[in-house]
């Protein structure tokens, strides 16, 4: 017997992910673990990016702009706080619809870990894809010590249930 053609008919979908029905307006979801941001994830992200302000690349002279250390890329800074929410909020499928109101309320050092917590700020029906609805939340992205480094509202379109 084939064993890939067996495990294939033994194995069970395992939904991913919430749905529109798991959405009420004022709803929180704490986003777990955080992300430490280190000196390689910045190099390579402001290389394959073309980022080549020398806040990222260059200590001496980051410090000499002020700052402890290297600056991260603020870009790679949403990209890691949006990613944190992904598996609570938008796992589950559906068109990204995009971001409004980004803020970067400071420089986000290398070494720094950020942490994400997301709030429904909005969530409504939708006659052109009934299968789904659109659901609006308020992101921010915090320092360990619990400050505001970012923050942003995101819109997707979410499955249902059926």
């Amino acid at each position: 017997m084939d064993i890939v053609a067996d495990l294939k008919a033994r194995a069970k979908p395992w939904p991913r992910g919430s749905r529109f029905e798991d959405f009420t307006v004022g709803s929180v979801f704490r986003h777990h673990w955080g992300r430490t941001l280190t000196t390689g994830d910045n190099t390579i992200f402001s290389t394959l990016t073309m980022h080549y302000n020398p806040l990222y690349s260059n200590a001496e002279y980051a410090r000499a702009h002020g700052h402890r250390d290297l600056v991260v890329c603020p870009l790679l800074v949403f990209n890691t706080v949006f990613g944190l929410s992904v598996e609570d909020l938008s796992e589950g499928g559906g068109p990204f619809l995009g971001v409004d109101k980004l803020t970067y309320h400071r420089p986000v050092i290398v070494g720094e870990t950020v942490y994400a917590e997301s709030e429904v700020v909005a969530c409504r029906e939708t006659d052109s894809r009934p299968d789904f609805g659109v659901v609006t939340w308020h992101t921010k992205g915090r320092d360990a010590s619990g400050v505001v480094v970012i923050d942003f509202q995101r819109t997707n379109l979410v499955r249902k249930r059926k």
